[in-house]
């Protein structure tokens, strides 16, 4: 059988896509190091399309398994919370002087936590190939989203370094709330 079709590979097709969004985060990693945040985030954004297309992938050719479910949480904490946070830190928080750069400490950490409570909370529900019509609380993806735009907000002025912080810890929250977000 062939082996980018065969659900119990660990290099399936849909797995392939999965290492595909992490080598994405990995490379945005290295942009957001260097300072070069426009390169960071179309890396990110590549990567976020990954994760859209292993997913349908999975469901389309039945190849969901176990070692998927928890490599594509891996992925998701790499490319939609630890680099849009990672960011957020260096081209934001940085800037921050004393107090404020210490609650924007916290605020990462914080919000770091709650994503990687999520996806843990996410694998331990999960089916493989089981889809719901709704995720309980902001899905990672969507919370990168938002971090995504919150940090939009500040480079074009909209949005202090304070403001930030605080976005960055409601999105933390939803992360696990209880509000319905459909799936799309």
């Amino acid at each position: 059988m062939n082996p980018l079709l065969n659900p119990k590979s660990h290099f399936n097709l849909a797995n392939l896509f999965t290492m595909v969004n992490i080598t994405c985060g990995l490379v945005a990693t290295y942009f957001i190091t260097q300072n070069n945040f426009f390169y960071a985030i179309v890396f990110a954004w590549i990567g976020g399309a990954f994760d859209i297309f292993d997913g349908k992938i999975a469901r389309k050719f039945n190849l969901s398994n176990e070692f998927g479910i928890q490599l594509d949480s891996f992925a998701d904490f790499l490319s939609f919370v630890l680099v849009p946070v990672f960011l957020i830190f260096q081209a934001v928080y940085t800037h921050l002087d004393g107090f404020w750069f210490n609650i924007g400490v916290v605020a990462t950490v914080y919000y770091v936590i709650s994503g990687l409570r999520r996806l843990i909370q996410f694998n331990i529900d999960a089916e493989a190939g089981e889809v719901g019509k709704f995720f309980v609380g902001v899905p990672t993806p969507l919370g990168a989203i938002l971090l995504w735009l919150v940090y939009l907000g500040y480079t074009y002025g909209v949005l202090p370094g304070q403001m930030v912080i605080l976005f960055m810890v409601v999105i933390g929250w939803l992360l696990n709330s209880t509000l319905r977000v459909p799936h799309p």
